[in-house]
C-alpha cells in the first residue's frame, strides 16, 4: 500500500492490534448526528479534516450544561463562538467543513504545563539493522490562545522532562518515556505491515489526567528538525543519520 496522509486509514490499521487499540481514542467520520452522538457521550471533542497536517482545519468542540441551559461551542484557531443549541452550532462550524471529509474523535483532556494544554511527539525509524527505534521524544505545548499543540501553528517545544517534572519523579519519568516509546515502536510494527515502503512516523500521543497514553495521529512524514530543541546534539545527529540513509531529509 502506498504511503498516504488519511488519517482515518492509519487508525482503522492501528485498531487492528490488540495492544494498541486502547490507545486511539474514539474516532469517526464526522455527520451531524456522528458529532452530536460524540459530545452526547464525551463533551469535548475534536474535529479534524481527514486530510491535512500542521493542525490546520482541527477544532475543538464542546457541550457545556449549564442548570436549564445546555451551550455548544468551537474554537478554530484563536476564534471561539458560542451557542444556544446544537443545530444552530452545527450549520455555523458546517463552513469550514463542508469541502471537505472530517473526522470527530473523542477529546482528551490533556495535561498542562504553565496552563497551557501539551502533548508528546514520538519520533520512530527503521535503524540500519532494520528494526524500529524510538529516536527521540519530545513535548509540544499549545499556543496561549490555541486548542492544537502543533509547532508549526504556534506551539512551543519543551522537553519531556520540563513537562512530566510536575506529575512524576524522576524514575517514574524515565519509566513512563520507555512506555511511550514502545506505544510508537508498536504504531510503526502495525503500520509497517501495510505501509512497506515505510520507514520513519512521528507519533503525537495525548497524556489524559489518569496518566493514559493516547495516539491522536500518526504522521508519516514527521518534521526531524523539531528535535534541534531537544538539547541533545548526539539524539538529534542520531535522528539526521537516520532520515538522511532514507532519503527523507537533505
Amino acid at each position: 500500500m502506498r504511503l498516504t496522509a488519511n488519517k482515518w486509514l492509519k487508525t482503522s490499521i492501528l485498531m487492528q492490534n490488540d495492544k494498541i487499540r486502547p490507545a486511539i481514542p474514539e474516532t469517526l467520520w464526522m455527520t451531524k448526528s456522528s458529532l452530536q452522538e460524540m459530545l452526547n457521550k464525551y463533551n469535548m471533542v475534536y474535529v479534524k479534516p481527514n486530510f491535512g497536517t500542521f493542525g490546520i482545519g482541527v477544532m475543538k468542540v464542546e457541550k457545556e450544561e449549564n442548570g436549564e441551559q445546555t451551550w455548544y461551542h468551537y474554537q478554530k484557531g484563536t476564534q471561539k463562538r458560542k451557542f444556544p443549541s446544537y443545530s444552530e452550532m452545527y450549520a455555523d462550524l458546517s463552513r469550514h467543513t463542508h469541502k471537505k471529509r472530517y473526522l470527530v474523535q473523542k477529546g482528551i483532556r490533556l495535561l498542562k504545563c504553565d496552563q497551557r494544554p501539551f502533548d508528546i511527539r514520538v519520533m520512530v525509524q527503521m535503524n540500519p539493522s532494520r528494526k524500529w527505534e524510538a529516536t527521540g521524544i519530545i513535548g509540544r505545548v499549545a499556543h496561549p490562545r490555541k486548542a492544537v499543540t502543533n509547532y508549526h501553528n504556534g506551539g512551543t517545544l519543551r522537553t519531556v522532562d520540563q513537562l512530566l517534572g510536575n506529575y512524576m519523579n524522576p524514575s517514574e519519568r524515565n519509566k513512563y518515556m520507555g512506555k511511550l516509546a514502545k506505544l510508537g515502536v508498536d504504531a510503526a510494527e502495525q503500520l509497517h505491515g501495510k505501509f512497506r515502503g515505510l520507514k520513519q512516523i512521528g507519533v503525537d500521543i495525548a497524556i489524559g489526567k489518569e496518566l493514559h497514553p493516547w495516539i491522536l495521529e500518526v504522521n508519516f512524514r514527521p518534521d526531524p528538525y523539531i528535535f534541534r530543541k531537544l538539547g541533545n546534539p548526539k539524539a538529534y545527529n542520531k535522528i539526521l543519520r537516520y532520515a538522511r540513509a532514507y532519503k527523507k531529509v537533505k
